[in-house]
């Protein structure tokens, strides 16, 4: 079996602020969580030649030792050359310190309950010399759209400052249950998330809860649904889905919190998943001043279900 040498990395800028497990983790690639948290109980791995906890963030300058780990014969799956190549054709827009994917459905942003690997470990399998690549936001698994990858760690931090303050502006398509007859108006309401049997997530309004503000605007009106835009004006958990359904337009394919009658019928016009898509990113970038947009078309699933309700189907 394979043993690795010992390495010693400095970190850079754009590293700094890691904890040290997540530092290690592409540098270790195929070893277990486990086993880097038994490496820095043992002292094996030190930072600038003394020993560190796995809470511990890296600094510009920190010097890592990294110590020979034998490897398995066995290796974690990676993802499929067809894949690697379908995510790369979604590029929407890429530069020296962020990149712009139009995420497919159906495919988580990061791997884990049970999933080997999400859409961040494929770009990073597609591009092992890229040396950061960092989710800025979280999309989930069966929504399509725009998701903003960082390719420098001080970019990330600029960005996750600009979401927390409000100033990135994210606009979604949604198709909802009837005929919207609110106008245009901001939904704003109260949120708590609860763990539920298994990990999964299960958002509720509460009046102790944290606020959600979303702005809701009808696009087209049928007389079964209406496709609505929605900018989001605070980022929580399934935050346009619950606030839709608690408004009585739940949305089409929502099997968590959606209507199940609703859902087939849509179903009955070739619907096979939530109909909710990112289609627009717009923020000011934090090095140059310059207004930044991106958009990401309707996919030709859901523009299919739009046809067909335009046709009266």
């Amino acid at each position: 079996m394979p043993k690795a040498a010992v390495k010693l990395v400095t970190v850079s800028d754009d590293q700094a602020g890691q904890r040290i497990d997540n530092f290690l983790a592409p540098r270790l690639k195929g070893v277990p969580r486990s086993r880097l948290y038994r490496l820095l109980r043992k002292g094996e791995v030190r930072v600038n030649k003394g020993r560190i906890g796995p809470t511990y963030r890296v600094q510009a300058g920190d010097v890592v030792r990294i110590p020979p780990v034998r490897m398995a014969e066995k290796v974690a799956p990676t993802p499929a050359a067809a894949t690697l190549a379908f995510l790369s054709a979604r590029i929407i827009h890429e530069d020296k310190r962020l990149l712009v994917l139009d995420k497919p459905a159906g495919m988580a942003v990061h791997g884990g309950s049970g999933l080997s690997f999400g859409v961040i470990e494929a770009l990073r399998a597609a591009r092992p010399d890229a040396p950061y690549l960092e989710l800025v936001h979280r999309l989930d698994r069966d929504t399509s759209g725009c998701l903003l990858i960082a390719k420098r760690r001080s970019y990330l931090r600029s960005l996750h400052d600009m979401l927390r303050e409000g100033v990135v502006e994210k606009q979604y398509l949604a198709l909802v249950r009837g005929q919207w007859q609110l106008g245009k108006t901001v939904l704003e309401d109260r949120l708590s998330t609860h763990q539920r049997r298994g990990g999964e997530r299960h958002v509720e309004l509460d009046e102790n809860g944290k606020f959600a503000a979303s702005r809701f605007r009808p696009v087209q009106i049928w007389t079964r649904a209406t496709l609505m835009e929605v900018a989001l004006l605070t980022g929580r958990t399934h935050q346009i889905r619950v606030q839709a359904t608690a408004a009585g337009h739940p949305l089409a394919g929502d099997e968590k919190y959606g209507d199940p009658v609703f859902n087939r019928q849509m179903g009955r016009i070739g619907l096979k998943r939530m109909f909710l898509h990112a289609h627009a990113l717009s923020f000011e970038d934090p090095v140059s001043g310059e207004l930044r947009s991106f958009s990401a078309p309707l996919p030709e699933d859901l523009g299919s279900v739009v046809d067909k309700l335009g046709e009266g189907t």
